[in-house]
């Protein structure tokens, strides 16, 4: 243990020290690090692909689910969205040195309020290796360093991200250690990291439930919190039920090991006969499996056509407990609940949600402008896939986490998130009375 505390503190000290010349380099300068880090990712796309393929391997000679293994796996296609994700935030205006208030205070002091760079960030995630890209490319366009702990899944892949970041950045005349990967799959390791105190500015933890909370238990340093994703979308009983099938089917099923994924379906009771045995036919065909309140489960049963069909669809149910309402399944699960209308919705999705990404389905405007006033999320949908909770798809380029809570940073968070402010006060001989 005391080998790894060590290890990882050298390491963190080394990248402390390389925040400082970030820290004042001008917008320029960051801008064409960034661009040289992308420029790198594509000229290295072979060995980055070859080392996710020994990551994928390895996972599932140890039976990982299809769920995480989408989330490790990495293609050429993918680490070209890597890099156009990186080439996105040299787009964007520069979050540090912007004067967020000015005024001159009684004595004639001129006092500016201005955005600077956090110092040093830490990263603690899983099985996502393109984190490793998202994390380092925000970090150095807001004039931050970062130390890097990627998941056991990932390591290879991290590894060879990351020392591709490290070159380009040291190429273009910035301290490799700007980018600064723990290459030790000990889990002391991330204990060793939260704990510095003094050297890590703040922590931002990105994985499943247990690292989030682990992370936010023990760590001595700030941590932004990163939340897991129980996300639902509502069918109000005003839905146009081809829109509703088509969000629904979108927000569960387009891609199932991500954060914004439907988990829970919610349908009005009044059109739950109507509108369910159509729906969860489809989410069966698809291959999901429902976990269904009675009165979900009766719509189908009752349903009046379509034998075959509605065989199947039962087959792919089973009954939904307590529990179900608030699992975030990262796979091809659903919960189903039929509620009495919008404001059993609302008290439900506030009552079993994250407090991520949730969603209604309606034409009622009413119905939908309560929706999105009284449901407690960083992000709330009329009429829109949940799916969209995204840096690039919010316009923010490479995002760095989906924050749940509410200090410093919630939602997508990208560059700005990644400053803090200090005062600027210049005078002419003032002294306090």
């Amino acid at each position: 243990m005391e080998d790894i505390q060590a290890y990882v503190t050298e390491l963190a000290r080394n990248a402390k020290e390389a925040s400082r010349p970030l820290g004042f380099a001008s917008n320029e300068e960051r801008v064409g690090a960034v661009r040289a880090m992308a420029a790198a990712l594509r000229e290295h796309v072979e060995e980055i692909v070859a080392a996710n393929s020994e990551d994928m391997d390895a996972a599932r000679a140890a039976g990982t689910s299809e769920g995480l293994l989408d989330r490790l796996l990495l293609t050429a296609e993918r680490v070209e969205d890597m890099a156009q994700g990186l080439e996105a935030l040299c787009d964007l205006p520069d979050p540090v040195g912007r004067v967020l208030e000015r005024r001159t205070i009684d004595c004639g002091l001129d006092l500016q309020k201005v955005s600077v760079p956090l110092g040093l960030v830490a990263m603690v995630y899983e099985a996502r290796p393109n984190v490793t890209s998202d994390a380092a490319g925000i970090c150095i366009r807001t004039g931050n360093a970062c130390i890097l702990r990627g998941g056991s899944l990932a390591q290879r892949s991290c590894v060879a991200i990351a020392h591709v970041l490290s070159d380009a950045v040291a190429g273009c005349g910035f301290p490799a250690e700007a980018v600064t990967i723990i290459e030790t799959t000990d889990r002391a390791a991330t204990g060793a990291l939260m704990s510095l105190r003094g050297i890590v500015d703040v922590l931002i933890p990105r994985g499943g439930a247990g690292l989030i909370q682990r992370c936010v238990r023990e760590a001595q340093v700030p941590v932004i919190e990163t939340g897991t994703g129980n996300c639902h979308v509502y069918v109000h009983e005003s839905a146009d039920f081809e829109k509703a099938r088509v969000i629904v089917m979108n927000a569960k099923t387009q891609r199932v090991g991500v954060c914004n994924a439907a988990e829970s379906l919610l349908v009005d009771e009044s059109v739950a006969r109507e509108f369910l045995p159509r729906m969860l036919g489809e989410l069966a065909r698809a291959g999901v499996t429902l976990h269904v309140d009675a009165q979900a489960k009766a719509a189908v049963e009752t349903a009046s056509e379509g034998a075959d069909e509605k065989a199947a669809t039962l087959a792919r149910m089973v009954d939904a407990t307590e529990d179900d309402w608030g699992r975030e399944y990262l796979a091809l699960e659903m919960s189903v609940k039929c509620v009495t209308g919008l404001d059993e919705a609302v008290a439900h999705v506030n009552r079993y949600g994250t407090g991520h990404s949730e969603a209604i389905v309606a034409q009622d405007q009413g119905a939908c402008e309560r929706f999105l006033r009284e449901v407690d999320a960083s992000a709330v949908y009329a009429n829109a896939s949940t799916r969209f909770t995204d840096g690039g798809e919010f316009g923010l380029g490479a995002e760095i986490g989906i924050s749940t809570q509410k200090l410093h940073a919630r939602g997508p968070f990208a560059a700005e998130a990644l400053t803090t402010y200090k005062y600027e006060v210049r005078g002419d001989g003032q002294v306090r009375p």
